[in-house]
């Protein structure tokens, strides 16, 4: 049992006794002084101690118990939820647009610890660390003095030759490993094509709504971003020709919109690749999460069907393996490979560590790789299904949660009076890292809706209480 102490209550004061004692339970969670496992003492110890009547603790406890904070355990008492993150540094809210400057539209705001909801973070409670443990245990006790070197510019030709060999067989790519460069992460990738292919005053088409980062770097590199609107068959290709047919770029999620997560439909890929051709102009894919499908097998990329060689392939191992590995790839055009070389060697030299490498190319060739992202889409679609379910019950109906075919969050819109950031910022401050849809607009539209993650969902008990706090705020 943990040491915490609990100071008598204010009878005198107008909040009731089990309001107090709820608040103050809350707070000290939520200050770390509670901490997940805590055990706090049994109602009837308590209610002693604090000289009330045992149903005002039981009431309490009841309360904190319904919205996730506690868990009954029956004999073995009650005890702060162990799924609660432990708070390392207090949760600052996000810096309004005022005061983040010109750039705050183009940028996303992380929370300093990871919470419940948060976007981009896949199960890590999941990932076989096990499996990652004895594979590094064993890069190291095989330790060359050529491994200690820098590792090659490009990348190590074992993970990239275990890429290429992944993607030929689960995203239908027909490439070789020396199309595949590691890059370290997916912004580095489009930095890389920006550097290789494209010229300052150039416009590219991007997403509206859309991943906002993508904005950020297209202009770092004096490129100008065109928002083109996507609706339920992603984005309008007629809309970007209109908007700007000499566009050099179209940087897309095709297999699941970032972040509304349709699929880019047949005809509009086909529309977009014969765009690209006749206009000279690139593609760049971000297939971020194109594994996780729950309705049907993961589609095939859309590099697959180019036959003009105009698309770059982008992929991440922070979606599918863990954020911190800082690791991707970039796949490019048979006839650019050269050129791709020539900037990579000049700007991106050495720049992942080797092991880092070496330890992804042993996941993926020895099957690991495969076998986790089959667990992992089992394991969202029943996450998906259970979050979904909770959120409606805790929503009672005020709002319906956006079902999609695949990707790894949720769409909620809200009615059209309600503003998004204010309720973000208000969730946040209960703990739960949700992102308001009007931060991804490029354009002047605005609609209002909340985004967040399954992913990193454990507990029905966490999307319930979710869903109660937005309908109470509403």
């Amino acid at each position: 049992m943990t040491d915490f102490r609990f100071a008598p209550l204010a009878e005198q004061d107008s909040t009731p006794l089990y309001r107090q004692l709820y608040e103050r339970v809350r707070g000290a969670i939520a200050a770390g002084s509670l901490g997940p496992g805590d055990r706090l003492p049994s109602a009837r110890a308590l209610a002693k101690e604090l000289g009330v009547a045992r149903g005002t603790i039981e009431l309490a406890y009841s309360l904190l118990t319904s919205e996730g904070y506690l868990l009954a355990r029956g004999q073995a008492g009650t005890v702060v939820n162990p799924q609660l993150h432990a708070p390392a540094t207090p949760v600052a809210p996000p810096p309004s647009e005022a005061d983040s400057g010109e750039d705050a539209p183009d940028s996303l705001w992380r929370p300093p610890q990871l919470l419940p909801f948060q976007m981009g973070v896949p199960a890590l409670d999941a990932f076989p660390r096990k499996i990652w443990a004895r594979l590094g245990a064993r890069y190291l006790r095989g330790l060359r003095p050529a491994d200690m070197d820098y590792p090659p510019t490009h990348g190590l030709p074992a993970l990239r030759s275990a890429i290429a060999s992944y993607l030929q067989v689960s995203r239908g790519i027909d490439c070789g490993a020396h199309q595949v460069f590691i890059t370290s992460g997916w912004r580095a990738s489009l930095a890389f094509v920006a550097h290789a292919v494209l010229s300052a005053g150039q416009r590219a088409w991007v997403e509206d709504p859309g991943y906002p980062p993508a904005r950020q770097i297209l202009r770092q590199f004096g490129l100008e971003p065109v928002p083109v609107e996507v609706d339920e068959q992603g984005l309008r290709v007629d809309r970007g020709i209109a908007l700007a047919k000499d566009a050099r770029l179209a940087v897309v999620t095709p297999a699941h919109q970032s972040p509304l997560s349709m699929t880019l439909s047949l005809p509009r890929r086909q529309a977009l690749l014969e765009w690209a051709s006749h206009n000279d102009a690139w593609v760049m894919e971000d297939d971020y999460d194109g594994e996780y499908r729950y309705a049907s097998r993961p589609l095939p990329a859309l590099a697959s069907l180019d036959r003009h060689g105009r698309v770059f392939y982008a992929g991440t191992f922070s979606k599918v393996l863990f954020p911190g590995i800082r690791l991707a790839y970039l796949v490019v055009p048979q006839a650019q490979v050269v050129r791709f070389e020539q900037v990579g060697r000049a700007l991106f030299a050495a720049a992942m560590p080797g092991m880092t490498q070496a330890l992804v190319a042993d996941f993926i060739a020895e099957g690991h790789f495969t076998r986790h992202i089959q667990r992992m889409r089992r394991l969202y679609g029943e996450r998906r299904s259970s979050t979904i379910a909770a959120l409606e019950r805790g929503l009672a109906g005020s709002l319906q949660v956006e079902q999609a075919p695949g990707g790894m969050n949720l769409v909620l819109r809200l009615p059209g009076e309600a503003s998004d950031q204010p309720l973000a910022e208000h969730l946040l401050a209960h703990g739960l890292a949700v992102q308001p849809l009007s931060r991804w607009w490029a354009s002047s539209r605005r609609d209002s809706a909340l985004l967040l993650s399954f992913t990193n969902c454990t507990s029905p008990e966490q999307a319930q209480r979710l869903g109660e706090l937005i309908r109470q705020a509403l």
